[in-house]
């Protein structure tokens, strides 16, 4: 039996019925507290739960609580027919010495080796750089935050959410929720003249994952492929990550040079290209060059993957037919992301596959993500299927296409002599390009100290660039800002021109 005055720390216990939490939480709170400080040292029998009730006037069942916890965490142990002891070993002390022991002996850490593709992603920079706390000009990529319709996109999340379907609560299929296919397919068909149904859509979290998976399932190690000059860095280091052997090859005016990637020698196993509004440099791949891909693809059996990232944004005449639409042999894979036409934290995008990829790339997402939530693509469906998609993107338009020429004009009263921007027709950033003799990674860290968030260009380089240039994002941030950083960016570009 424990002795008189184990009891009396026991009784010491207070409990208060108006505290904002359970008598059972307390008692265990003061027995936890009591082992620690040593009051209750390891081994100690603690009163069967009947007698310290009954000496603290509450119920046995308070008491089972607060036992049960203690067990459930290791400060006691229960021996069977003898009663409830102290443990020898405390959780605290395992933690205090796991927290205070010394680092990793040099031998041990030789031993603990990533695998080789874990050591190839560890070279690789984000794809969108350092992510900075708050959104400001000239961050590349972000949309206009300040104009999503918010409300509406509150009440499509309220309806669905008072009254949810279960089938939404649970698992989903790994392919996405079907409405949501089936609307992203009748908008493709309609608005990118592509050749697709809702079966062959599968939902991300993104056109980044899109590219992951792909990468997985169509390359093995020391494949070849290639990849646009100056290009997308997630798809650089998506590529290279599976083992691949990546080949840059050049762009022009009408986009990726298959003629010059061609000098490569050995056919590559999939071409990676932007063509509706290739990224970073902006330029459309002209139909001479989207044939020429697709009849070379069809005759070495390689794959294409088509980014069209933000087709959406053009400016001058419709959206242009996508190159999957040209494909008659099932040879393109097609990402889009509603990243950047929504917002980022929606963190969905989607992929359409030939008919006979369709399985296995769904298992793969399967073993990946199992789904993105079912909820958020409930809505948006909802959101596209009811028109509020196709009325924001037009406002889009219109409103990315005021402050891109804000952008221009403020460059030509501002930066003249400094930068070159000039208009493009699609896209949410423009490429301004540095004087001779110019650094754009200094230029870039310069500008940062002003305030002001610009991507070099040769950063998305791996053969370099003929002339230094700066990526300029422009939707992100209203005319007034966007003034308002130009005359900043003027100012730290001022400090770097060769004074004469």
């Amino acid at each position: 039996m424990p002795d008189g005055s184990m009891i009396a720390t026991l009784a010491n216990v207070q409990l208060d019925s108006s505290a904002g939490f359970p008598r059972y939480r307390q008692l265990y709170d003061g027995l936890r507290a009591s082992i620690l400080a040593g009051r209750l040292q390891a081994g100690t029998r603690l009163p069967s739960t009947r007698a310290l009730a009954s000496e603290l006037d509450i119920s046995r069942n308070t008491v089972l609580n607060a036992y049960a916890q203690l067990l459930a965490e290791g400060y006691v142990k229960g021996v069977v027919g003898s009663g409830t002891y102290v443990a020898h070993t405390l959780p605290d002390d395992v933690l205090h010495a796991r927290a205070s022991a010394s680092p990793v002996p040099q031998g041990i850490r030789a031993r603990r080796t990533l695998s080789r593709r874990g050591m190839r992603f560890g070279g690789m920079p984000p794809p969108g750089g350092s992510v900075p706390r708050e959104v400001r000009a000239f961050r590349v990529a972000v949309p206009a935050l300040d104009a999503f319709p918010y409300e509406q996109w509150g009440r499509l999340m309220e309806r669905r959410w008072r009254r949810p379907q279960r089938t939404l609560l649970s698992y989903g299929d790994p392919a996405g929720y079907g409405p949501l296919r089936e609307a992203i397919a009748a908008y493709l068909r309609a608005v990118r003249a592509m050749r697709c149904e809702a079966a062959q859509v599968i939902i991300l979290s993104g056109s980044q994952q899109a590219l992951d998976v792909t990468a997985r399932m169509l390359l093995d190690e020391g494949d070849r492929v290639w990849i646009e000059d100056p290009g997308y860095l997630g798809a650089r280091g998506a590529f290279m990550g599976a083992g691949a052997h990546v080949l840059p090859v050049a762009v022009d005016a009408e986009g990726l040079d298959v003629t010059g990637g061609a000098r490569h020698g050995a056919p590559p196993r999939l071409v990676y290209v932007t063509p509706s509004h290739q990224y970073p440099l902006g330029a459309t791949m002209s139909l001479r060059r989207r044939l020429a891909l697709l009849a070379w693809a069809s005759q070495t059996a390689a794959w294409v993957v088509e980014d069209d990232y933000d087709s959406e944004y053009r400016y001058a005449g419709r959206p242009l037919a996508a190159l999957q639409g040209l494909d008659s042999e099932g040879r393109v894979i097609y990402l889009g992301t509603f990243s950047k036409v929504l917002f980022p934290a929606l963190r969905l995008g989607y992929m359409v596959v030939p008919p006979d990829l369709v399985d296995t790339f769904a298992a793969a997402c399967a073993l990946a993500h199992r789904h993105p939530p079912t909820i958020e693509q409930a809505v948006l469906a909802d959101f596209i299927r009811e028109g509020h998609f196709a009325r924001h993107i037009r406002r889009m338009r219109v409103l990315y296409a005021e402050r891109q020429a804000a952008l221009v004009e403020a460059a030509r009263r501002e930066l003249a002599g400094l930068l070159d921007v000039r208009p493009a027709e699609a896209g949410m950033h423009l490429v301004g390009w540095l004087p001779a003799g110019i650094d754009d990674v200094t230029a870039a860290q310069r500008a940062a100290a002003h305030g002001v968030d610009v991507q070099p260009l040769s950063l998305y380089s791996l053969e370099g660039i003929q002339r230094a240039g700066l990526l300029l994002g422009y939707a992100a941030v209203d005319t007034r800002e966007i003034r308002d950083a130009v005359q900043r960016l003027a100012k730290a570009l001022a400090a770097l021109k060769p004074h004469t």
